[in-house]
């Protein structure tokens, strides 16, 4: 459950986690300011924002890699995270195979569990500096559920993917939420495209700009068209309710600029 003002929760369990006016600066610039939030199990929470607006730092201080300038975070205790990064530089003059990458993340038997549930046994020998980009994606994906997380944290996993790759792996996440019991808090760069069993869907420009529940496009001709029947399935439409636009490459367009701008209503491009 989001909230603007306060982290309320309609969910008679204890939050995994509780952030509580949360605000994060650099050199006195703000990044984040009076963020609330609560993230409990079985929610699948999208946040989503124009570029700069605090996503991947928000992600931080939530698994831990980052400490906020002032606010609460509680946590439950012993809480596991599994985390998918936003990408992972790794040498390219470094002899690890995909196995071997994974190994270093937990053990044997929790590594073949996580191989098999992302089908990427064919990729255990294979050098992970020649993995494409969708095969990294389950490699880390993989990583992330070795350890069995209650929270499932992915910073834009579908960044540089296509519509249809986004519904499969869209698809891929509500399993293993089910499977898991797990909350998954994901990151997208899409503005408007979001994971059709999202539950909220958090708007970030350094603040909570807005927030609420995605609209299925399962059942509109025009997206059944566009997308096909088993990817609208998969995704929804998140329209914004707030008092700033972004332009096509989702950066904040400022009052008299000329940028081109576009409305928040996909339905109108």
């Amino acid at each position: 459950m989001l909230a603007t003002n306060h982290p309320l929760s309609h969910s008679a369990q204890s939050p995994l986690i509780q952030l509580n006016n949360i605000n994060l600066s650099f050199n006195g610039n703000p990044i984040l300011q009076g963020i609330n939030l609560n993230l409990n199990k079985g929610e699948i929470v999208t946040v989503i924002g124009p570029n700069g607006a605090g996503k991947s730092s928000l992600v931080s201080i939530i698994v831990g890699l980052q400490t906020p300038t002032s606010g609460d975070i509680q946590r439950k205790a012993k809480l596991r995270i599994g985390y998918m990064p936003q990408k992972l530089t790794i040498d390219p003059q470094l002899p690890l195979t995909t196995q071997r990458f994974l190994s270093l993340c937990g053990k044997s038997a929790a590594l073949k569990t996580a191989v098999q549930r992302l089908d990427i046994e064919c990729l255990l020998e294979t050098p992970v500096q020649k993995l494409s980009g969708g095969e990294m994606q389950r490699v880390l994906l993989a990583r992330a559920l070795m350890s069995k997380p209650e929270l499932l944290v992915l910073d834009e996993p579908a960044q540089g993917v296509d519509v249809a790759g986004q519904a499969e792996l869209y698809h891929l996440l509500g399993q293993l939420r089910d499977e898991l019991g797990c909350c998954v808090l994901m990151v997208s760069h899409d503005l408007h495209i979001v994971m059709a069993q999202t539950d909220q869907v958090l708007c970030l420009n350094k603040h909570v700009c807005c927030h609420g529940a995605p609209e299925s496009v399962s059942q509109h001709p025009e997206y059944l068209q566009l997308f096909g029947k088993k990817a609208a399935e998969d995704i929804a439409i998140y329209t914004h309710n707030h008092d700033h636009q972004h332009d096509i490459h989702g950066d904040v367009v400022e009052p008299g600029q000329h940028n081109c701008q576009h409305d928040h209503s996909i339905h109108k491009h």
